[in-house]
């Protein structure tokens, strides 16, 4: 599959995001998570439709999945909701995150909020809407939730490995350079942050791309269509760190 010129400028953009050099203090590297928390939690939608198009989760199970495929979004399940906590135990990304939220002392109540509005019934876009959550915020994870809940299951494989399993390791190296450099990073934030570097640049990211590859199935119109998702969720992202820099020079 093709990267388009747009698709690369974005890429570039985002990877050159001057973000990443803002975060010299403990001040900026807990707004720059109470952001960023919401794209971990986020992520697990487009995970979880994924596993819902390429396994079996209904009763009664039947066969005649692909099983190269389901048991890589079910290694990555695994993964995410239950990988070693680096501590002799197990824990979901997404705790893990909250736990480094809190050791950096950052403020955890907008998300935990969130999930309380969405546990109380409410839909996630007015569960969004509210004023402690950036605008920057809530169109990240709108962009994130209509791609799981209304693309078609190419569209979400790109989002999943273009806006995610790919970007991350080359994203995420260039936070850790910038916080070990500053010295003002959290021990959990550096094992989440290179946990991720591991498991996506050395087995999620090239399994990801050979997934888009299998529901593409070589048929032009797919691959147009998930480089335009592409390109969208990596400018969702953009616009993300836009939001979080912004708030850093206030």
């Amino acid at each position: 599959m093709q990267n388009t010129q747009a698709f690369e400028a974005v890429r570039d953009e985002l990877l050159l995001h001057p973000v990443y050099k803002k975060l010299t203090s403990a001040e900026h590297v807990r707004l720059f998570m109470e952001h960023h928390v919401f794209a971990v939690w986020d992520f697990m939608s487009l995970l979880k439709r994924l596993q819902r198009e390429l396994t079996v989760t209904e009763v009664p199970w039947m066969p005649g999945q692909v099983a190269q495929y389901a048991r890589f979004i079910n290694e990555i399940v695994l993964g995410e909701e239950t990988d070693e906590d680096g501590r002799g135990g197990y824990i979901s990304h997404f705790d893990l995150y909250l736990e480094a939220m809190e050791e950096a002392g950052a403020d955890t109540a907008p998300i935990r909020r969130f999930l309380d509005r969405l546990q109380q019934g409410m839909t996630p876009q007015a569960a969004l809407d509210a004023p402690d959550i950036p605008e920057s915020v809530q169109q990240f994870v709108n962009t994130t939730l209509d791609i799981a809940l209304h693309g078609q299951p190419h569209q979400v494989a790109a989002a999943f490995f273009y806006g995610r399993e790919d970007i991350i390791p080359d994203m995420f190296s260039h936070l850790v350079r910038e916080l070990e450099e500053s010295g003002k990073s959290a021990e959990r934030l550096l094992y989440y942050l290179k946990r991720h570097i591991e498991l996506d640049g050395d087995e999620h990211g090239p399994l990801a791309e050979r997934l888009l590859a299998y529901l593409c199935a070589g048929d032009a119109v797919r691959e147009r269509e998930a480089m335009e998702t592409a390109e969208l969720s990596l400018r969702s992202r953009v616009k993300l760190w836009d939001g979080v820099s912004a708030f850093i020079t206030m």
